[in-house]
């Protein structure tokens, strides 16, 4: 029920991110999602990709620093209120949030939303009892 997050530290610098991109796109690796923190002199990028283990050894070969999470990809009702029913499910079983991100795919009525938890067996859990939809790496690569 996870789905594999890669995280990459990458450096602010101008056309380091092109790069970044370039390289997936040259390996036919489709980027899903993507997240970026910054500070003065390097960033976080976690992003969801079609095939995560051959985009984390490529990535590798190429010199990146680069990482597997497992991490949750939620359907949440795109209206007011959805996420904050979700998240207060997560809560009320004390599952900490550490961050989240979205991104769109033809998703309908739903947002779709990457959570990284502190308790993933529980939170799996605790959306399932609530009927909430979680993708897989598979549905991940159907998007």
């Amino acid at each position: 029920m996870y789905v594999k997050q890669i995280s990459v530290f990458i450096e602010n610098t101008p056309g380091r991110l092109a790069d970044f991109t370039k390289v997936l796109a040259d390996h036919g690796i489709d980027l899903v999602s993507l997240s970026i923190a910054d500070t003065t002199h390097f960033g976080i990028l976690r992003g969801i990709v079609a095939d995560p283990d051959r985009a984390c050894r490529i990535l590798a070969e190429q010199g990146y620093t680069a990482k597997l999470t497992d991490v949750l990809a939620v359907y949440v009702p795109d209206k007011p209120g959805g996420l904050a029913a979700i998240l207060s499910k997560l809560a009320e079983k004390n599952v900490a949030l550490e961050y989240l991100y979205s991104f769109v795919r033809n998703a309908g009525d739903h947002a779709l939303i990457i959570m990284r938890v502190d308790k993933l067996e529980d939170a799996v859990s605790v959306l399932r009892d609530a009927g909430v939809r979680m993708l897989t790496q598979e549905d991940i690569q159907t998007l």
